[in-house]
């Protein structure tokens, strides 16, 4: 009767253990990423060493992006203040030897997206190819996001394209990362997917601005890259349609806009002193005929339609007066 006694006691330990060992795992947040408020993310910045190696992945911090000196971040600003429950995450894979981050990203389950998608762009991350390995990205809960397994089944009519349709659209593109295929292989998550119009956009204007910001990679530097998908523009009203996505019925909200903003910087003792950026800020349309240089805008223009603070770890004299720049030949030369 005592030795049952005993491992009944012991069997009671053990189930103890288990149950304390399964809050823990909760608790720490293993497997997809919890939601976070944008605010609550900014407060985790002071916990964050500045000094840290870019090369190391932080993944015990609850909110990696915006809580990193990296210059290519952006800050909240005033766009996201009334969302509370978003998907702030960095993506990290092998690239030289080395663990380095890929990508970060604010990724919006209620509407299928990532508001904006930040990256270092090199010499190092490309070359030719592409290799296409469509599916969900894993910080984030599936049921969170829509199959990009198959192309969305949408058509639309456009002026140019009776025929045309919603292809499944980068923010960060592939050819981007074609050189390291652990980081290409991330670009094909769906939270870095929306729905963009193929000919005419996605197909055209869009893509060649994407291969004319490559063209603009430093020799021995590097570019710091936002790319957004914006539904309207700060507190304006917009019609916003949407289509259905055939792979697994859910219906995702178009972006009225596409913009990406770019900067380069100078460097004393391998740390930034000066910059210069361009932004692009382009309608979400059939825009056959029109040049992707028809578009520039300045960061400062596209941080008053959006409500984010881009390139906010600039020191602050370099910040203000990179952000003013409009042109394009002007940052070309830089």
């Amino acid at each position: 009767m005592e030795k049952r006694r005993k491992i009944w006691i012991a069997v009671a330990v053990v189930l103890v253990i288990c149950a304390v060992l399964l809050l823990l795992y909760v608790l720490v947040g293993c497997g997809p990423a919890r939601k976070v408020s944008v605010n609550d993310a900014e407060r985790t910045a002071g916990s964050v060493q500045a000094g840290a190696p870019a090369t190391t992945p932080k993944e015990e911090v609850i909110t990696p992006a915006l809580a990193q000196p990296w210059l290519e971040l952006p800050g909240s600003g005033s766009a996201l203040s009334d969302k509370d429950d978003l998907y702030i995450q960095t993506h990290w894979a092998q690239m030289q030897g080395r663990s380095q981050r890929n990508y970060s990203y604010v990724y919006d389950d209620d509407v299928f997206a990532s508001y904006w998608v930040a990256y270092p762009l090199c010499a190092a991350h490309v070359t030719m190819g592409r290799e296409e390995i469509w599916g969900y990205d894993p910080k984030v809960p599936r049921e969170g996001q829509t199959s990009v397994s198959k192309g969305y089944g949408a058509n639309i009519p456009t002026k140019n394209y009776p025929k045309n349709f919603y292809a499944r659209g980068h923010q960060l593109p592939n050819a981007d990362r074609n050189a390291v295929p652990e980081m290409q292989a991330q670009t094909y998550y769906s939270t870095n997917m929306t729905p963009q119009i193929q000919n005419g956009f996605n197909g055209g204007i869009w893509a060649k601005l994407e291969a004319a910001v490559r063209e603009c990679i430093p020799q021995d530097d590097t570019l710091y890259i936002v790319t957004g998908a914006t539904f309207t523009k700060l507190g304006e009203e917009e019609k916003i349609d949407t289509i259905l996505n055939k792979n697994d019925g859910k219906q995702l909200p178009v972006p009225n806009y596409y913009w990406k903003a770019v900067l380069k910087v100078k460097r004393e003792q391998n740390q930034p002193v000066a910059g210069l950026t361009i932004g692009f800020w382009l309608p979400h349309d059939d825009l056959k005929g029109f040049t992707y240089d028809a578009y520039t805008v300045s960061v400062d223009q596209i941080e008053e339609w959006t409500g984010f603070d881009l390139f906010v770890n600039l020191p602050d004299g370099a910040e203000i007066q990179a952000e003013s720049n409009a042109d394009w030949a002007d940052f070309i030369n830089y």
